[in-house]
């Protein structure tokens, strides 16, 4: 689980402040899981829903961005992407800002819909696909900066 935290918090201290936070919460409801699909599954999904309240919290997230700031952001071409090691391309989407770094994880990482991002966050889709596409863009910069 110190991955997931790792993935949405973006530096070690605050992930392990979320993995202690999230071990509480997942033992506090461990007489709620009903068996239902996996024990993992399960409790990735408390600890992605600590990393989000944490991320709340702070106001980490920045999801009060008007969808007018997105303007030009998109485009029809896109670089394509060398193959880099794991861990780099870790270090590269925790280098990511906080928001940015938030929907890229739900939707790349955890499979996460637009809507269901929204939702999670207390946002609008089209806010959500704005951060996603921000992401892919500054990692695309990162990646052609580290060659």
């Amino acid at each position: 689980m110190m991955a997931v935290c790792l993935r949405y918090m973006g530096n070690r201290e605050d992930a392990e402040d979320v993995l202690q936070e999230g071990f509480i919460s997942l033992f506090t409801k461990l007489g709620s899981y009903e068996g239902a699909g996996s024990f993992e599954g399960w409790a990735r999904r408390i600890f992605i829903n600590t990393a989000l309240m944490h991320l709340r919290k702070t106001d980490a997230l920045g999801l009060s961005d008007d969808i007018s700031e997105a303007h030009g952001l998109f485009t029809e071409e896109a670089t394509p992407l060398e193959k880099m090691g794991y861990k780099e391309l870790v270090r590269l989407i925790e280098a990511l800002p906080p928001d940015a770094r938030t929907v890229f994880n739900m939707y790349v990482v955890e499979g996460y819909s637009h809507k269901e991002i929204a939702q999670e966050l207390g946002c609008t889709e089209a806010t959500s696909r704005s951060k996603l596409q921000r992401a892919r863009l500054r990692l695309q910069e990162m990646i052609i900066e580290a060659k």
